[in-house]
């Protein structure tokens, strides 16, 4: 073994998520070690294991770091009081969207970094290694390319979303400004971006709409996902099957014919629970989905109108606890769901080749996401993330 391997031992618990390594699906050990070299897994076995660096876990927990596939981390401003006129009855209609573009098109470009970066620093915090980051608060050439450029020097996941809400400036101009996203907008954010994604909903864009920005994007060499059927049944989940989506996002309203589009497919249901909290909207029937063989990801959802988290130990929660979800569904959904959901097979697990990003809990089993929520239990972070903690 090269000099500089670390080994994690005395692990109470381990989840790996291969099953060809524990017990059950989430293929957990007890009294257990990872061994991790160049940023790689490359032993996993019992306790013991020994190397050049050694990190007790003290008879804790040990899971893969939460793979987050689904972020708006790029933005300026808040909107705390639109947050409170909805806690106080107010429905959500996206239309906040507007004045993140407004703050966000104003802020400089350091500013946009500095934020990002303090996210990134509280998201790996909360045990989170791998981050996606969309644009979508610029809504114009330039603006968008640059939130890009910011995304893209902090993630490898990023996803252009010009079509995110139409622009004031475009209101009576709609079509216009979808021919603007799926030219040269998309021209200007192409290098910058691995995915490209559209909002498809009553108030923001059509399934026709949506189609040609994701046919778009795919002539461009850019992979597809899609937000989809947060408010209603909006045609979002069998479009985004249709073009063959990595993952659509939200998935709160579904029907039957949803649903057998999902399970005859590739395409990952992404839940963002913390948004159906913060817009209180009802919850996703999780159970139904999973029990028809659909994959299943969750997701913070970060961004400052809909779901100002980074915490996915809160999503798991009220996964849990709100749309029929055990925690060993959950556990993984967070992990290895958000790494097919972003077609990665090097994260969301710890088997040998794959990236040695883990999360040390203070808890004894991963039941403790769930059965103490709100409770930082997060004691120790490993991998990229760790650059931004400061």
């Amino acid at each position: 073994m090269s000099d500089g391997a670390l080994v994690v031992d005395n692990i109470g618990l381990l989840i790996t998520n291969d099953p060809s390594l524990g017990h059950g699906p989430l293929g957990q050990l007890d009294d257990a070690s990872v061994v991790i070299e160049d940023d790689t897994v490359v032993a996993v076995g019992p306790a013991g294991a020994v190397a050049d660096v050694r990190i007790d876990a003290e008879g804790a927990c040990v899971l893969p770091g939460f793979v987050d596939s689904h972020t708006h981390l790029v933005f300026a401003g808040d909107r705390a009081e639109e947050f409170t006129a909805r806690m106080a009855g107010q429905p959500y209609d996206g239309g906040g969207i507007r004045v993140t573009t407004d703050a966000t098109r104003s802020a400089s470009t350091t500013t946009l970094d500095r934020l990002v970066q303090a996210r990134l620093g509280e998201a790996h915090r909360a045990g989170t290694t791998t981050i996606e980051i969309k644009s979508g608060y610029g809504l114009n050439i330039d603006d968008e390319a640059r939130t890009l450029e910011i995304a893209s020097a902090h993630s490898d996941e990023t996803t252009f979303l010009g079509a995110h809400l139409v622009p004031t400036e475009y209101q009576s101009r709609v079509d216009e400004y979808v021919d603007l996203v799926c030219g040269p907008m998309l021209e200007r954010a192409a290098p910058h971006a691995r995915w490209i994604d559209a909002f498809c909903e009553v108030g923001a864009f059509d399934v026709d709409q949506c189609r040609a920005v994701l046919e778009a994007g795919r002539a461009a060499g850019l992979g597809l996902r899609l937000h989809g059927n947060q408010l209603g049944v909006s045609g979002g989940v069998r479009l985004a099957v249709e073009c063959g989506c990595a993952s659509v996002d939200h998935c709160t309203y579904l029907d039957d014919a949803d649903i057998d589009a999902l399970a005859g497919s590739d395409t990952v249901a992404t839940f963002l629970p913390a948004a159906d909290f913060s817009t209180r909207q009802q919850y996703p029937d999780a159970r139904r989905v999973l029990d028809a063989g659909v994959t299943v990801a969750i997701a913070s959802n970060c961004n400052p109108g809909s779901s100002y988290t980074t915490s996915i130990s809160f999503c798991l929660a009220l996964a849990v606890r709100e749309m029929g979800m055990t925690i060993d569904e959950a556990v993984y959904a967070a992990t290895a769901g958000g790494a097919s959901a972003l077609r990665r097979h090097d994260v969301g697990r710890l088997s040998i080749g794959a990236k040695g990003h883990l999360v040390i809990l203070d808890a004894p089993t991963h039941h403790h996401l769930a059965y103490r929520p709100g409770v930082p239990l997060i004691r120790q972070t490993i991998g990229p993330l760790a650059r931004y903690n400061i």
